[in-house]
Formats: structure tokens, sequence, C-alpha cells
């Protein structure tokens, strides 16, 4: 998978540095790419810390201005990185950060997931975790300072968010919550920790959760009562969060457009796989019916966890014998349940060396016990392999022709998302989805994933109803998601808030699956006979996370 070692150019030169420099200002991104030196640590969240970021990604823009690439890596690193960093200059200068509160991503939970990658087996590990929990409460009053200071600027998010992430923090501070049980299970793979050092524990997680408590009151008691009754962004600061999530810039109309109309391809190819199941039945009939059958479900999260894991583990197996070329540290892949309660199924990468695998997480909404194996047959190949593992791990394993900034922190949702949901399509065409169940589930998600782009684009751009009768809002928004998706109320409501918070994440998905697919027939077209697929799976893999229009300029010239 990597070629012969090749020599550092200065502008790799530039990006390590700017590794090393992101690494020191935000600890959390290093936990997250296994640089754990700086794990007793938090982001500085507050305004002097933004400032701080921002002057230091202005010094780099100013090194790559002059910075001339010596060969193709060195052209695609130069503009993903240029930009990467002036996106973020742009959404500073927009006020973003001041605003930067939401159901799924933002400092109210990533404070709490960057304990989640640290390391925890040895009496060394959780002194450090200790230290961390120790600086929590710094860290939220810094992010406190940047949220007032949102306030006094008129610069603040949906009040819809606001009352949700109280909710959150709630679950994070019970007595049975996240803290709680994090250092209520501390022990170490030979025996408990020391005395000591386990009470330490118990005093830094409650004073954590102190932390937590009054950020929730500042939420309720201040920014609450100036927080936007609107859950729309509006056009400008959507086209930014776009341009974020897909690292290329698209024509937001004319997307939501084909948006409306992949919905209703979704529809009509389930509509068909509905009446092999069952002849004659809707899709909710065939769903009905497959949901009764007892041989598809998976009781608990033990269970479920098995069974993610040898599904994964099988096609490991098997595609990397036919398909790809997996080397064996890619070939190891965790799938874990999370330590939180609130829904969803994400990809976390692998470290540097490999010590930590990449890790497929499932955060179980409490009291959902039953799992259905037809719905998400096609997940675990969207989380693993062929999906985000094979893409983000092959990165990381890349060290030979790739700089850290490439291999552990370069690319975009849509790359990354886009490439997962192009991965399921090939697993169907591979034959791994030969049941019609299965293509359901896929089917099932892939619609779920076409009405994102018409719901998101549609309440943040105020657009009207795909029925006439006004403008699209929260109550519409959760009105056609109920439509589209087979899926709890429980869940598809948290899905709504998170859509509403998150501007142009959603879209990401198959706005992403759409780029990569036309970039694919593209390089088909310019192939000619001469085109192999698994050759260019390889070929548009070993560049490794970039923004889709860096993907587009580097293999279709």
């Amino acid at each position: 998978m990597t070629d012969a070692e090749r020599t550092p150019t200065r502008i790799d030169a530039i990006a390590e540095a700017w590794v090393d420099m992101l690494a020191e200002l935000s600890p959390m991104t290093a936990t997250y790419i296994g640089r754990f030196e700086h794990n007793g640590r938090f982001d500085d969240l507050s305004p002097e810390g933004e400032q701080e970021k921002h002057a230091a990604i202005t010094t780099v823009l100013r090194d790559l201005a002059d910075a001339q690439p010596v060969d193709d890596i060195d052209a695609v690193t130069l503009a993903d990185l240029r930009s990467e960093l002036q996106l973020q200059v742009d959404l500073h200068d927009a006020g973003a950060h001041l605003r930067d509160l939401n159901v799924i991503a933002s400092p109210a939970q990533e404070l709490r997931n960057a304990f989640d990658l640290m390391p925890t087996d040895s009496v060394e590990d959780w002194t450090v975790v200790a230290e961390r929990l120790r600086a929590l409460p710094a860290a939220l009053n810094g992010y406190v300072s940047t949220l007032r200071e949102g306030i006094r600027t008129g610069v603040v998010p949906a009040r819809r968010q606001v009352d949700e992430v109280v909710g959150q923090i709630a679950r994070y501070t019970a007595e049975d919550g996240f803290f709680a049980d994090f250092v209520g299970g501390a022990t170490l793979s030979d025996g408990a920790l020391p005395a000591s050092l386990a009470r330490e524990l118990t005093d830094a997680a409650g004073a954590a959760r102190v932390a937590y408590d009054d950020l929730a009151q500042v939420l309720r008691t201040e920014l609450t009562p100036v927080a936007l009754e609107h859950d729309g962004v509006g056009r400008e600061l959507y086209a930014l969060h776009s341009r974020r999530f897909l690292g290329a810039t698209i024509d937001l109309d004319e997307t939501y457009e084909w948006g409306v109309e992949e919905l209703a391809r979704m529809v009509a190819e389930q509509e068909s796989i509905a009446n092999e199941i069952l002849p004659g039945a809707s899709v909710a009939e065939a769903v009905a019916h497959l949901e009764a059958d007892a041989s598809r479900k998976l009781h608990g999260t033990a269970e479920l966890q098995r069974w993610m894991q040898e599904t994964s583990d099988r096609a490991v197996a098997e595609l990397g014998r036919s398909h790809f070329d997996i080397p064996e540290p890619v070939r190891r892949l965790e799938c874990m349940i999370a330590p939180t309660q609130e829904g969803g199924i994400y990809y976390t990468g692998p470290t540097d060396d490999f010590s930590r695998p990449g890790r497929m997480w499932w955060s179980v909404p409490e009291g959902v016990t039953e799992f259905d194996t037809w719905r998400e047959l096609t997940t675990v190949y969207h989380e693993g392999v062929p999906g985000h593992h094979l893409q983000i791990a092959q990165s990381v394993y890349n060290r030979a022709q790739l700089n850290s900034w490439r291999r552990l922190i370069a690319g975009s949702s849509g790359h990354a998302e886009g490439w997962a949901l192009y991965a399921e399509r090939l697993m169907e065409q591979l034959g791994y989805l030969e049941d019609p169940a299965d293509r359901l589930g896929m089917l099932d998600g892939q619609r779920m994933r076409a009405v994102r782009v018409v719901l998101d684009i549609g309440v943040h751009l105020g657009k009207p109803r795909l029925d006439g009768s006004g403008t699209w809002d929260a109550d519409y928004a959760l009105e056609i998601m109920r439509q589209n998706v087979n899926m709890s109320d429980a869940f598809i409501r948290f899905e709504v808030n998170r859509y509403l918070g998150w501007p142009g994440q959603a879209p990401s998905y198959k706005v992403g699956q759409r780029i990569w697919e036309q970039i694919r027939d593209a390089y088909r077209a310019a192939q000619g006979d001469a085109f192999d697929i698994k050759a260019f799976h390889k070929k548009a893999l070993d560049i490794g996370g970039v923004g889709l229009d860096t993907l587009r300029s580097a293999l279709v010239p």
C-alpha cells in the first residue's frame, strides 16, 4: 500500500510543524491522533485561546504563501492545508466559535469525549486521567467565557440546542452518569488501583461534575433568555459550514433539487425491494415483517458487540484476499459499545503507531435492548471495511509518502462519509447484500441520508416546503423524517436536533457519495479501456483524507 520512502520537502516541514503546534494548542486533537504527551490538559476554549489559535493559523498561511511544491504529493498538501486553514480563518471571522453549542459536536461534548480515547491500563495512565479531570473546570470556564462573549456581541446559538445540551449535562453528572461510572469502574489489568489514586480520581470526577453543572446553570440562566428562536443559520453561514464539511464549494440550490430527486429514487428502489421481501407489501409492511423475524434479532449490547466484531473480522479477511490490499496493522478493528447513551454510531482512527487500533463505537440509547441485523449489516461495512476504517487507517499507515498532517488530521466529512456510503454500494455490487432484507436495510440508511440533504438545506436556507405549504422549519423537518425513516421516534428527534444544530454536516454523506461517484466516473472516462476499479480505489485512498475539491483536482486534472 505504500511505496518507497519519500524525502520530506519544505511543504512537508510546514505541515509537520503545524501538527506539532496543533497538538500543543489542542490537546484533545492530540489525544485523538495518539499524541499522548498532552493528555493531562485541555484546549484553551476562552476567547484568548481562540485568538492564539487564530494567530498560529495566519502564521502558517503566510509560510505557505511562498512555498513551491516539488511533486504531486506536495501539490495536494499545499492546496488542502491552505484551503483548510483559510476556512478556519473565515469561520473565526464569522464568529462561529462564539455560538459553538450543539447536541453532538461542540465543546460541551468534546471535553467529555476526550476521556474515551485515553489509555487506562496502568497507574501512570490513571494518574494522567486524574490530571485531566482536574483541568476540566478551567476548560469549561474558558468555554463559558467564549459563550458570554457571544452573548455580549449577539452571536448566539438556537434555543433548541441550549435546552438539549442542558439535558445531556444532567446525564453526564448524574449519580450513575458518565463521570461516576468512569472513575467508579477504574481498575488495572492486574488488580485494583492504589487507594490514594482512587480517592484522587473520585475527588477530581466530583469537581468535574460540579463544573459541568455550573455550565448547565450558565446555559439556563444566561444563554437561554437570549438564544435564537429560529433554527436556520441562513445562506452565508451555511455556505461556510458546507465548505467545512465537504472540502468543496457546491451550488446549494442545485444540490437541494438533486436531493429531492435522489430521495424519490431511494423511495422507488426501496419499494421495489419491499415487494421482493413480501409480494405486494409496502415498505412499512416489509419492515414490520422483518422486525417480527426472531432470526434477525440481536439481544443486548454484548450480543450486538460480538456480532459487530464477527461481521467486521469476516469482511476484513475476505476483502483483504480479493478486492483490497490491506496491510496487517490495518486488519485490526475493534468494535465497541460506547460509554454514553446518546445514540449514534461512529469511528475513531488508530494512533500513529497502531498501538490503539481503529474502533467502531455504538452509543446505544437508554432502554434499547434489541437490534435488527438486517438494518445494521451495512453499518458495519460503513464504519469498518471497506468504509471508514480502510480509508482512515490506510492514511495513517502510509507514512512513507505522507506527512503527519496528511495521515492523521487532514480530511473532511464529505470525503470520509461520502466514501463510506460509496463503500455501502460497493458491498452491494460485490454480493455482500444478496439478501433483499440486507439491501432494504442499506437503502433505509441511504434514504435517510437523501432526506437529510433536503431537510438540512431546506431548514437552514428557509426553502419552500415540499408540499408548498410554507417554508421549512423544525416541525416540518420532524414530519418529513418520520415519513422517511423507519426508526424510533426518540432516534428521529435526536437526529433532527443534530441537523438543526450542526449545519452542513448531514448532507455531506450523500453529497460526498455523489462527488466520489462523479470523480470515479470522470477518472474512468479519462482512462478509457485502461480503467481498473481496484487501481482507482488504491490511488484515491493513497491520497489520504482531503477535501473533495482537492481529491477531484488530484485525480481528474
